[in-house]
């Protein structure tokens, strides 16, 4: 594979090709718009994952939870002690039965030694270490099972490190010896502050190929050999004393066997001291029927200690967490490549949401920048065109964008592609001054004129949005800020000379950006005050004396709230003095040339009938539609009503 690597400039995407900031950010507009945080939105979409993109923390925690339920199905805890006792016993029974055929007094002496061997197999190999088997095929299985044991035993103490170790030379096994006792001072120097990492790679040169995960620091070894000690610890707590005993007692007697007992006592000392949070002798429960290998049972204890941090550490409830806590080579180990990818990429989906400049964090909060909420803006547009696609009413293909046209009263040629009204009386006239007035006039194509009109280059909209506790209760508010946000992405991609205010009213009405949308929730308060909402409209449309204008409001109830003076009156139901007051400001709009339009988000008897006076004292227009058609319906109405 060949790479390339370029400074960052704002155009690449971290995720990858095939996922964008921007989708990441649309997958989270739902939580968004109903006002949740951008950090508890952020969570919840790492728990979850996004669908045929990547998967979530719960879904890997899923994973981890059935693999420790299949490790802990096959895990058999005895099985290490009923292994070597099984061998033990076909080796004395191959041995009892040859000396039966003998008639020497040497072989009932034999006998009789193999009668007073100890009950326990640490006591029963010490003993017959030093026994001369009759029967070469005992003998040579006895053999066998030291060499085994071996095997066993430092694997349990050291994953992957004891591999040539059985059938060693004496040199070979005091090299080992000298790696512990180096490793174990070492971490002297280490707690007396000597240490340094130059010691640490000179270690490794010496002694690095007993150690195949190539460790790159004392800390990440010892952690490593740690682990392993804890998951044999786990494997003795979970034992009867009297098998823990046995246990002990016959890695003991392998360990003085080889000289290294001491060392290893002094290692895992060190190591329980140094990382007091592992799950050192915490009993494990098995289900298992089949026995296992000592190492391969401390093996599977490892991995069940490997699926708990992992799952405590993607479960994040601890002072401090982070997806960087999750180590990705156990990870590897445990599911696989795949889960490794995903959780790379969760780890990346803040960063790549602050480097696209979708979010930023402000006082320790994530926020939406207005590039944000343009973003989303503009997905959700994209939808609706979508939608619109087959109503070419949605698409229209003016060559000069802008608002309404009106005649110059001068008239101009008409060139290829133009499009607009023709100056009959001139094109008529063109006809006879080319052709002579005593011939019968043909038009022609250079004959033809227009009417030049004048294009105003500017409409001026206030979206009124109603932020009551109403509008999310009956599920108005998700709908309505995706409306808004694309409303702003039109206007901005397509009408740039257009202008757009954003008002949100309940108990007062204030203006609010593009990027509060993203994060603003609704107003706990009681209050749908109308009429500051239309007064507010009308001074801010009264900068643009020019400007086709407009009010969009968009509300699930009728009035209920109004101004006296700089407090807010309320009732419910609406006092007539409020009606009053709002029918007032919204004919005090529609005198100075605003046209007020109006979404109902309900059908209710009371919003209806109020509904109706305003369109009939405002010659405005008031729409009935709910749900995701809201956005549709306005995007519609305003593309319609800016190429007419």
């Amino acid at each position: 594979m060949r790479f390339r690597y370029s400074r960052w400039d704002g155009t690449q995407d971290p995720l990858g090709p095939d996922l964008s900031a921007g989708d990441v950010l649309e997958a989270m507009s739902d939580d968004l718009l109903s006002g949740q945080s951008v950090d508890r939105t952020l969570s919840q979409l790492m728990r979850r994952g996004l669908r045929g993109r990547f998967s979530g923390l719960d879904a890997l925690r899923a994973r981890l939870r059935q693999a420790r339920r299949r490790e802990q199905e096959q895990l058999n805890l005895e099985g290490p002690l009923r292994e070597i006792q099984e061998r033990l016993a076909q080796i004395l029974e191959e041995e009892r039965r040859t000396l039966s055929f003998k008639a020497e007094d040497d072989a009932r002496m034999r006998e009789q030694f193999l009668d007073s061997l100890p009950p326990d197999p640490a006591g029963q190999v010490r003993e017959l270490k030093d026994y001369r088997f009759a029967d070469a095929g005992a003998q040579r299985k006895f053999d066998e099972l030291l060499d085994w044991l071996k095997e066993q035993v430092l694997g349990s103490y050291f994953r992957g490190m004891a591999e040539g170790i059985q059938n060693v030379s004496p040199e070979q096994l005091q090299r080992f010896k000298d790696m512990l006792s180096e490793l174990n001072s070492m971490i002297e120097a280490r707690d007396r502050g000597e240490h340094t990492q130059a010691d640490f790679e000179a270690f490794m040169q010496r002694h690095g190929d007993f150690f195949p995960d190539n460790p790159k620091t004392l800390d990440e070894l010892l952690e490593g050999m740690a682990r392993r000690m804890a998951a044999l610890s786990r494997l003795l707590g979970s034992l009867s004393s009297e098998q823990r005993a046995e246990l002990e007692a016959l890695a003991r007697e392998v360990l003085q066997d080889l000289d290294l007992a001491f060392e290893v006592d002094r290692l895992a000392s060190s190591l329980n001291q140094l990382f007091p949070e592992l799950p050192w002798g915490d009993p494990v429960l098995s289900a298992g029927e089949e026995a296992m290998p000592m190492q391969a049972t401390v093996d599977a204890l490892e991995r069940m200690s490997d699926f708990e941090d992992l799952d405590r550490s993607m479960r994040a409830d601890y002072a401090g967490a982070s997806l960087e806590d999750v180590d990705e080579e156990r990870l590897r180990r445990t599911l696989g490549d795949d889960a490794v990818r995903d959780v790379r990429r969760l780890k990346q989906v803040e960063r790549a949401l602050e480097q696209a400049g979708l979010v930023e964090r402000t006082r320790g909060r994530l926020q939406v920048t207005p590039k944000g909420a343009r973003r989303l803006g503009e997905r959700v547009l994209v939808r609706l065109f979508e939608q619109l696609r087959r109503d070419r009413e949605g698409a229209h293909d003016a060559r000069m964008t802008g608002g309404l046209a009106e005649p110059t009263g001068a008239t101009r040629q008409w060139q290829f592609g133009d499009s607009g009204q023709i100056a009959v009386q001139k094109t008529v006239f063109n006809a006879v001054a080319r052709t002579g007035a005593s011939r019968r006039p043909q038009l022609a194509v250079e004959d033809f004129e227009l009417v030049e009109a004048e294009t105003r280059t500017e409409a001026a909209t206030a979206l009124l949005l109603d932020l009551s506790f109403s509008m999310p209760l009956r599920g108005h508010f998700v709908p309505a800020k995706k409306m808004a946000l694309a409303l702003h992405a039109l206007i901005e991609g397509r009408y740039p000379n257009d202008k757009l205010y954003l008002i949100g009213f309940s108990d007062y009405a204030r203006r609010i950006k593009p990027q509060d949308l993203a994060g603003t929730g609704w107003e706990r308060v009681y209050g749908t005050n109308m009429q500051h909402a239309f007064h507010l409209a009308g001074r801010l449309l009264a900068d643009h004396p020019r400007a086709t204008k407009q009010v969009i409001m968009v509300t699930d109830g009728e009035p209920t709230a109004h101004l006296e003076g700089e407090e807010v009156f309320f009732s419910w139901p609406p006092e007539p003095e409020t009606i009053r007051l709002t029918l007032q400001e919204a004919m005090r709009l529609s005198r100075s040339g605003v046209t007020i339009n109006v979404f109902m988000l309900e059908d209710t008897p009371g919003l209806a009938h109020f509904m109706e006076r305003l369109a009939r004292l405002t010659n405005g227009r008031v729409f009935q539609t709910a749900g995701e058609g809201l956005g549709e319906f306005v995007i519609r109405d305003y593309v319609s009503r800016r190429a007419g």
